[in-house]
């Protein structure tokens, strides 16, 4: 037999007995020691003004609090001065390592390229070398001439195609200009 069954078998409930509690009642239990304390929400709460730093110094230990303060304040600046002025002298000494690197890996290559220079100068290759320089410029030369020649009998020259032609020309030269101070230098170091 189950619960239910037992109980729908027994007496019945009246109405009062089958309502909920009724619900606790709140007594005020304020005694003469709590209602003595001051309400912290309420208007009674003293503030400090926004412009007390302002005010004048009225006592020894606000005196050493300020001279702790601005002492703290000195030595944290001049921490910061040191941090940075080292940090920025790391950085300078790391510029110029890498600065001088670069200039030693320059000076490198401009050896070696002295030295290919050097061993071609006085050798049939070195006179080769320079026929074929001055063959390519004359080439390229006579092959720009005569493209802006056949554009210009069509009508079809611009200060594009004239534009184009020249920037060929300067990156030629610029070209040479490189190779030239090669063939200079290594005939400098070789009369030396």
């Amino acid at each position: 037999m189950s619960y239910a069954e037992v109980a729908s078998k027994g007496p019945k409930q009246t109405p009062e007995e089958a309502a909920a509690p009724p619900p606790p009642q709140i007594i005020s239990t304020e005694t003469s020691e709590t209602s003595s304390l001051i309400d912290v929400d309420g208007p009674s709460v003293r503030t400090v003004p926004s412009d007390f730093e302002s005010q004048t110094i009225k006592t020894e230990t606000q005196a050493a609090r300020i001279e702790r303060e601005e002492a703290a304040r000195r030595d944290r600046d001049r921490k910061m001065a040191e941090e940075e002025a080292a940090s920025t002298n790391e950085l300078a000494h790391k510029a110029r390592a890498e600065a001088d690197l670069a200039k030693k890996k320059a000076k490198k290559a401009d050896r070696w390229m002295t030295g290919k220079f050097e061993q071609a100068n006085g050798t049939p290759a070195g006179g080769a070398l320079a026929l074929a320089n001055l063959l390519a410029v004359v080439g390229i030369s006579g092959w720009l001439g005569y493209r802006a020649w056949g554009l210009y009998d069509k009508g079809r020259l611009g200060w594009k195609e004239v534009g184009l032609g020249l920037g060929v020309l300067a990156g030629v030269g610029a070209f040479e200009a490189v190779l030239g101070r090669y063939f200079v230098k290594a005939k400098k170091e070789k009369g030396q």
